[in-house]
């Protein structure tokens, strides 16, 4: 008799795999009044490590600026984990690492931004959830655009 496989996703380490804070314009900037400009970008990464283990990335971007010219601060953070997957269909597997990774680890990055911004002598920077069931949405729908994957037929 054959034991049915049970499927298999763990978290096997969270870890920050590159961080910084720039203040190009310290001192100058802290003598500064203004409401600052903050944009946000996130970008994700995954790869096979090897039989049932990947590596995925979550990179986030802040820049503040005053004045829409001069740059407070630009902070940046990779986190990232080693996520175990098995006995996962293909395609469950593809959004386990884009969706369901990055939702475990964006909480990690947000804290570490905002740990190191306030350490700089900024407000406390509280940036909002992001959406990685739409993000991964406009991927795929990018990568069928232009034909990296084909489209689903409907039947």
């Amino acid at each position: 008799m054959s034991e049915e496989l049970q499927p298999v996703f763990s978290i096997e380490r969270l870890f920050v795999k590159d961080l910084s804070l720039e203040v190009p314009n310290a001192p100058q900037i802290f003598l500064e009044q203004g409401e600052p400009e903050v944009d946000m970008r996130v970008s994700t990464n995954s790869e096979k490590l090897e039989d049932g283990y990947y590596n995925v990335d979550v990179t986030v971007t802040v820049t503040a600026k005053l004045n829409a010219e001069r740059t407070m601060f630009l902070n940046e953070v990779t986190q990232s984990g080693i996520f175990r997957l098995e006995n996962i269909p293909e395609e469950d597997v593809q959004l386990l690492l884009g969706v369901a990774c990055p939702n475990i680890l964006f909480p990690y990055a947000r804290e570490a931004l905002d740990n190191l911004v306030v350490r700089g002598s900024f407000p406390a920077l509280m940036l909002s959830p992001v959406n990685f069931d739409a993000l991964y949405a406009q991927e795929i729908a990018r990568m069928q655009a232009s034909g990296e994957i084909p489209t689903p037929s409907v039947q």
